[in-house]
């Protein structure tokens, strides 16, 4: 008699489901304790006003049926949702898993999902479908699903009889920044966006900041002061610049906006803002920071408006820097801010009682009087009260981490100046700066611990695991503790993986995390199953790329995305020893080097060995006869490579300087050329996937427009943010040129490299002739060619095409094989044959 085969994915479900319960009950543990803070019961008054206006169970419930449709429609019928209320739940959030009780049949519900919320609900979902089926939720850029280990309706893993229960340590887990929206969602439709909630919701988000279409709402408010729509024409910046101008960073760049822009945007607000409620989410809308157009300094010439001063601009020019705030202290400035939040109400129906205002933020106040500073900040509170009684004031707290204007004494007073738990704070950048340690735990007001991670929406392999894993427990579990969340607010999305799969979870975590455990158990659920060489990767790639614990922040500046606008002569390179060769002794530590004073070249930020990652490379490519079907592994695999090329690049690129300044004109040639074909290569690879691609930007900026004259405009606008961003003179670039850097295929091959051969060519004209490197023409003639490739209409494309698995081993056969002469771990190492070759 025959034993029948298990079903499909049953042993690797069977390990997962193992897994689980060991990592539960030992790494995170069975929380039995309050989950309070001091902060929780500051807010405590807004957290019962939005659970008393939360959208009906039957909303929620229908709500969280739609996205599980979306996501895995196969298995529509194999889960039931229930909402539950928080008595249940020990008076906190949470989600509980249990098995169906009645016997499953065909189309019957196998996994009984209760939450208090339909975040919860969705939260619960996401949570069994990866550690009870192996399975992965990324963005579709970054791989998108795997779901392929996911048994077949009807035979799902069941949890154990007593189920499963996991509350929320603190009540809040915030999404985004304020800048996010124009990094990444500037272009977003109502398809996009709906991907995007549903992803928030299975990643447990329930603060999400909500800004589209607030510049159709302002249209309306500032009518109410006799401020027309053509007054606004300056004000507002383009589509991509929106987030600098609602902050009063700058106005008019990229403008002015199309009516049908702010129509569109506004219905699509209004899209966004159901679904979040629908959900139970609670929308932070925006609220009135004193940024006002110059015409209203007309309106109402005694009004309190000042002057800012500059902002990035290249020589203050007028039309885009220098902007009107309006002192809060001017009667004035409560009632254009309860107009507005008013405003919001009557085109919304509803609110959260939220609202996010940064008046600050890289707009220093004049004096630092604390007295001052604390009427400003009342004031501001005083607009967004007037308007809505429950107002709570939702601030970005970059400020404290960037400005060394905000001392003690300065920042109580902002803080200090609205009652206790009427203000909240993001502690932006926790997880390398955390300001709740040095602040006394924000002097006793409620924040969330945020991790910020990444800048512009730049490519970069980068993350700090350890940090985000015990970080947010070390603040919960602080003294006098006041956090209230935790929270992503990352400049842009859509890379790493890892790091967001990590974070997310930290909304549900009540103890530090086993990151080595957690990794081995990501690497088999992001790809489906269980490779040995993968897990070894990871492992690497934890321990390296992952592990950055050096405290600088990590803008990505590898020399192709952002090349050096420098003279040679100028570039510091490694120190030489008396006879000429690299003196090694000097390099405290794998991956970095002692350079000589007066560099005005800003060396790219490594903080690992290369030659790890490179191995790790080595073990993805081995691996790649299994997995190559995966999306979501070929993602990672083209990361790694262009991640392992960038590197070697940044060498490359000091090879070509050291021959220039030993006045080597062969080898100066012979490793341009090597440069720029290694750019062509990488765009080649990069073209392999639909996350690497300049394609899907471009055009879904164009498709926002109603007419060619708007589609010239947005298109504008996509370059440019992603290029030279801000202004320029003949032969003076964007103080932010590269800001928004991006491996994209198609800006490699037709911008980057172009601009590369330029410099490269200027390097060989200087030699040939025996004279001077002629910087002010070489700024000339790559401004030229950034102010064209803004404005040219070019078409890219929008799918990927190539075998990435292929590409890969190829580029590293080509650039990276040779281990034992090119010491990756050591930058700018040169090797002879390379700075004197033969030809």
């Amino acid at each position: 008699m025959s034993m029948a085969s298990p079903p499909p994915g049953f042993i690797f479900n069977t390990m997962i489901g193992l897994c689980m319960l060991f990592y539960l009950f030992f790494s995170t543990g069975v929380p039995v304790a309050d989950c309070s803070t001091i902060g929780v019961e500051y807010i405590s008054r807004l957290l019962e006003i939005q659970d008393r206006e939360r959208a009906t169970a039957s909303v929620q419930i229908a709500a969280a049926y739609g996205t599980l449709n979306r996501l895995i429609p196969s298995h529509s019928t194999s889960f039931q949702f229930n909402i539950i209320p928080k008595e249940h739940c020990g008076g906190e959030s949470c989600f509980k898993l249990t098995n169906y009780p009645s016997v499953s049949e065909g189309g019957s519900p196998e996994i009984l999902i209760s939450g208090t919320t339909g975040v919860e609900l969705l939260s619960g979902l996401h949570w069994y479908l990866k550690y009870w089926c192996g399975a992965h939720i990324s963005w579709s850029k970054t791989g998108g699903m795997q779901l392929s280990s996911v048994p077949k309706s009807g035979s799902l893993p069941s949890v154990q009889d007593s189920g499963i229960v996991m509350k929320r340590p603190t009540p809040w887990s915030y999404y985004q920044n304020a800048v996010t929206s124009s990094y990444t969602l500037a272009w977003w439709d109502w398809e996009r966006w709906e991907r995007e909630i549903d992803w928030m919701a299975l990643q447990g988000i329930n603060l999400p900041l909500a800004f589209t279409g607030q510049e159709a709402i302002w249209q309306k408010v500032f009518q109410n002061f006799n401020i027309t729509a053509a007054d606004l024409n300056n004000f507002f910046g383009g589509p991509a610049f929106l987030a600098w101008s609602r902050m009063g960073n700058m106005h008019g760049w990229g403008g002015p906006l199309p009516q049908s822009w702010l129509d569109q945007q506004l219905i699509l607000q209004k899209k966004i803002l159901a679904r979040m409620y629908e959900l139970g989410m609670n929308p932070v809308l925006p609220a009135f920071s004193g940024n006002v157009p110059a015409a209203l300094k007309l309106v109402y010439p005694s009004a309190k408006i000042t002057h800012l001063g500059n902002w990035f601009t290249v020589w203050s020019d007028p039309r885009w820097c220098c902007t009107y705030l309006l002192d809060a202290t001017d009667p004035l400035f409560i009632e254009i801010g309860k107009t507005f939040i008013r405003q919001q109400l009557t085109e919304y129906g509803r609110t959260s009682h939220i609202y996010n205002c940064d008046t600050f933020d890289e707009n220093t106040p004049p004096v630092d009087d604390p007295e001052y500073i604390s009427s400003l900040a009342a004031a501001i509170f005083s607009g967004m009260e007037s308007g809505d009684d429950d107002a709570v004031w939702l601030m970005q707290g970059w400020l404290f981490t960037d400005d060394p204007f905000w001392k003690p004494p300065q920042m109580k007073a902002l803080l200090h100046s609205v009652p206790v738990g009427k203000l909240v704070v993001l502690d932006l950048y926790a997880e390398v700066k955390p300001v709740w340690i040095t602040s006394e735990q924000f002097y006793g007001v409620p924040y969330i611990w945020c991790m910020l991670h990444n800048f512009a929406g730049n490519i970069e392999m980068y993350g700090i695991l350890d940090a985000i894993g015990s970080g947010p427990m070390d603040a919960r579990l602080s003294k006098n503790s006041t956090m209230v969340g935790v929270g992503m607010s990352m400049e842009g999305i859509e890379q790493n993986p890892v790091v967001y799969d990590l974070m997310s979870e930290m909304a549900f975590r009540h103890n530090r995390v086993d990151i080595k455990t957690w990794i081995d158990l990501y690497a088999k659920r992001r790809y489906g199953r269980s490779v040995s060489s993968i897990l070894d990767a990871w492992n690497i790639l934890y321990h390296t790329v992952y592990n950055c614990t050096d405290g600088l922040n990590d803008k990505n500046r590898d020399v192709i995305v952002a090349f050096p606008d420098a003279d040679p002569f100028s570039i510091a390179l490694p120190l030489l020893s008396l006879n000429g060769r690299y003196h090694h002794d000097n390099y405290p530590s794998p991956g970095r080097a002692i350079y000589e004073l007066g560099d005005s070249y800003n060396h790219p930020h490594i903080w690992y060995s290369t030659s790890e990652v490179i191995r790790a490379l080595e073990l993805f490519i081995a691996s790649g006869d299994q997995l190559s079907e995966s999306s979501t592994y070929r993602y990672d695999l083209v990361d790694l490579t262009r991640q392992a090329l960038a590197k070697y690049a940044n060498q490359l690129f000091l090879k070509v300087i050291k021959a220039y300044q030993l006045g080597n004109l062969p080898a100066v040639s012979h490793l341009s050329q090597k440069f720029l074909g290694l750019v062509e290569d990488m765009d080649t690879l990069l073209a392999c996937h639909d996350g690497f691609l300049l394609g899907p930007w471009l055009e879904s900026a164009k498709k926002l427009a109603q007419n060619e004259e708007q589609k010239k405009q947005f298109e504008w606008n996509a370059r440019t943010q992603i290029t030279m961003w801000f202004d320029n003179t003949e032969d003076e670039a964007s103080l932010l040129r590269d800001y928004g850097n991006k491996y994209w295929s198609g800006l490699l091959r037709y911008y980057y490299g172009p601009r590369a051969a330029v410099y490269f060519k200027f390097l060989v004209q200087s030699l040939e002739k025996g004279d001077g490197f002629r910087l002010k023409e070489w700024r000339r003639e790559w401004i030229k060619l950034t102010n064209d490739w803004q404005s040219s209409r070019n078409v890219f494309a929008i799918k990927s095409k190539g075998n990435a698995l292929n590409i890969s081993r190829w580029l590293y056969e080509k650039y990276l094989n040779d281990l034992d002469s090119l010491d990756q771990s050591r930058p700018g190492y040169l090797k002879e044959s390379e700075l004197f070759p033969s030809s």
